[in-house]
């Protein structure tokens, strides 16, 4: 198994049973959550202010949950991922069940009944990069999630021109003008070109001009240089919902709608980014065996 972190899940594989602190403040303490009926803050303009640390990362758990689900009244979260006691081919120490908790993992994403929904002549695609994930993924080379596998930001910082999206995960960001055309002059990228307007009290982000070397989801998915995505930000109080459609017309039967998110303000005074080491791959070429999940 690698010594990177691929979208978190390599680290999760070798937990059966985990206590953890609060994701929100990404490497800040286990401080309170604030009630969610505050009211919302707003700019100059009167628009929603976005600004603040945001909890959940990718958000969602097993069964839909959200981080807030999982939270205790200490600010703890508790998430209990069984691995089958039998063990693995391999045999019952830990590592092998950690493989079992990788393959049952993957069973369940296999599972998901959200899920994009491709045109006929590309599901074998999917599926041999899915079995081939390994050395087909573009994170397992260390290559960026791209948008929108990377998921919510774990911060946000706005002001009534522009609006910029940061990810600890990635140590990367996304600026994002708002009110602004898309930048039409710029090659395609792993990240697009995003652009926000307002719809109500909604942010919604637009973001394409894609390169097609990042994918939509661990199993295999997906994409083309036609991407889409919307994404959408609503903040009520302390809280965002957010919500993403993705299009994609050239592999897609029909657009891929994210069910939505709940994200939680986190007032962690201590909440802080710390800077990853670079991504170094030494052990891809060692592998093995491609199987995943």
């Amino acid at each position: 198994m690698t010594a990177r972190s691929i979208g978190g899940f390599a680290a999760a594989a070798a937990i059966v049973a985990a206590s953890l602190v609060p994701m929100a403040a990404q490497r800040g303490g286990g401080a309170a959550q604030p009630p969610d009926n505050a009211p919302t803050p707003r700019m100059a303009d009167g628009r929603p202010d976005l600004t603040g640390w945001w909890g959940g990362g990718g958000g969602g758990f097993g069964g839909g949950r959200t981080l807030a689900d999982l939270t205790d009244e200490k600010g703890n979260v508790f998430l209990q991922l069984n691995a089958r006691s039998q063990g693995s081919a391999l045999g019952t120490a830990s590592g092998q069940l950690a493989t079992n908790f990788e393959r049952d993992s993957g069973v369940n994403q296999r599972s998901d009944p959200n899920k994009p929904i491709y045109k006929p002549q590309f599901w074998e695609k999917v599926q041999a990069l899915d079995v081939n994930g390994n050395s087909e993924d573009p994170t397992f080379s260390c290559g960026p999630a791209g948008v929108p596998r990377m998921g919510f930001p774990n911060k946000i910082v706005m002001n009534p021109a522009e609006v910029v999206f940061l990810y600890d995960n990635e140590n990367t960001f996304r600026w994002i003008p708002i009110n602004k055309p898309h930048n039409t002059d710029r090659d395609p990228t792993y990240k697009g070109d995003s652009v926000a307007t307002w719809d109500g009290d909604t942010l919604v982000v637009d973001t394409n001009n894609f390169n097609d070397e990042t994918w939509l989801g661990w199993p295999g998915y997906f994409h083309s240089d036609e991407l889409h995505v919307i994404e959408k930000l609503t903040r009520t109080g302390n809280t965002i919902r957010y919500e993403v459609v993705v299009e994609d017309p050239q592999v897609l039967q029909k657009p891929w709608v994210w069910n939505p998110r709940m994200i939680r303000l986190n007032t962690d005074p201590k909440a802080a980014f710390w800077e990853d080491p670079p991504c170094r791959d030494e052990d891809l070429a060692h592998i093995v065996t491609k199987e995943r999940g």
